[in-house]
């Protein structure tokens, strides 16, 4: 969906015709609902919190400007609702395997070892994610998961282009780190 047609549906809602926002909810719910499971470690919650940051975009709509992306405003909205949900619950650090489960569920069949080794890789590098503090791990999953632009990183996350870029770069060095540290406890 490009930003012509974005503007064109939130138009349509701002009009009077809320059956239109279901084609945006359609579009986002799985990235919304990706970013709650990764915050919460619960599908439940991550439920609970996509419901909610819809419904509250849905209220606060008339807000919106219509030049700005509706993703990295409904993004925000999102990832703000999360923080107060692990405020809240206190649990800002996730448990790697209770997020991730246990690593006996890779099953190892003949030649499928690079993907076995593919997956370990991706393993350490989630766990490594969940790890680092809440504003680098926001700022990673944003640009490298979602693919955000810095511009849209910057918004969603309420700072400075510098601040996102400078934000990333330190995040993915102390991701190295911990994912160095990790390899050499391991060994």
């Amino acid at each position: 969906m490009d930003f012509s047609e974005e503007s064109l549906i939130i138009s349509d809602i701002l009009d009077g015709d809320p059956d239109a926002y279901a084609i945006l909810v359609k579009r986002y719910q799985k990235p919304i609902f990706n970013l709650m499971v990764r915050m919460t470690s619960s599908e439940e919650d991550a439920f609970d919190l996509t419901q909610e940051t819809f419904v509250n975009a849905y209220e606060k709509l008339d807000r919106f400007r219509l030049s700005s992306r509706f993703f990295p405003w409904l993004y925000t909205i999102g990832m703000n609702l999360a923080r107060d949900f692990l405020r809240k619950r206190k649990t800002a650090v996730i448990g790697a395997e209770e997020f991730y489960g246990s690593q006996n569920n890779l099953l190892i069949e003949s030649g499928q070892e690079n993907t076995l080794v593919e997956k370990l890789d991706a393993q350490r590098v989630k766990v490594a994610l969940q790890k680092l503090p809440q504003d680098y791990r926001e700022a990673i999953i944003l640009r490298f998961h979602e693919g955000m632009s810095m511009r849209d990183v910057a918004f969603a996350l309420g700072i400075s282009m510098s601040g996102a870029k400078m934000r990333i770069h330190r995040g993915l060095l102390k991701l190295h780190k911990l994912i160095v540290r990790d390899e050499s406890n391991a060994s």
